[in-house]
């Protein structure tokens, strides 16, 4: 099965925690990386305003595994640990590492402990960006059209630059 695997970085080394999220995904047991979008530096959404200066690095890996979606969900969020993410009450807050599962295959799951498809996918550039990177043509189950027409849809404003083709 495939997913899409969000990431996201605004404390810290941002470059090194993904770098360092993507390689311990690609160590982990029945999991291949298949593809990586370039990584975007984006204005935070959402977030306090004293946080507002805290540009993220953002991106999207691709992987292709046959473990179970909660599984995996559980190994990605001992990843986000191991890179000193700290979960607290606002879940804007600044954060070294942030992985979210945007799909898996066409599962659907609205669970406390995973949503799926994730339900905010479709409104953040930041996400849909590198996602039409690597999955331009797909449509993320529910969703009535591919990830380039989501992305010609979205209003423009959000911040969104260009940080790496190669990382």
């Amino acid at each position: 099965m495939e997913l899409a695997l969000s990431l996201g970085s605004n404390l810290g080394d941002r470059l090194v925690h993904l770098r360092s999220a993507r390689d311990r995904i690609a160590r982990l047991d029945g999991v291949r990386v298949v593809a990586q979008a370039p990584i975007y530096e984006t204005t935070p959404v959402g977030v306090r305003p004293e946080y507002a200066h805290l540009q993220y690095l953002n991106t999207v890996l691709m992987v292709v595994t046959e473990r179970p979606v909660q599984d995996l969900h559980r190994e990605l969020a001992r990843i986000e640990d191991a890179a000193g993410r700290v979960r607290g009450e606002d879940r804007f807050a600044p954060r070294t590492l942030d992985i979210d599962i945007l799909y898996a295959g066409a599962l659907r799951s609205d669970s406390p402990q995973l949503s799926l498809p994730h339900p905010r996918w479709a409104e953040r550039r930041f996400v849909v960006q590198p996602l039409c990177d690597v999955r331009p043509d797909f449509v993320v189950p529910g969703a009535d059209q591919p990830v380039r027409a989501v992305l010609a849809g979205l209003p423009p404003g959000e911040g969104l630059t260009l940080f790496s083709r190669d990382w």
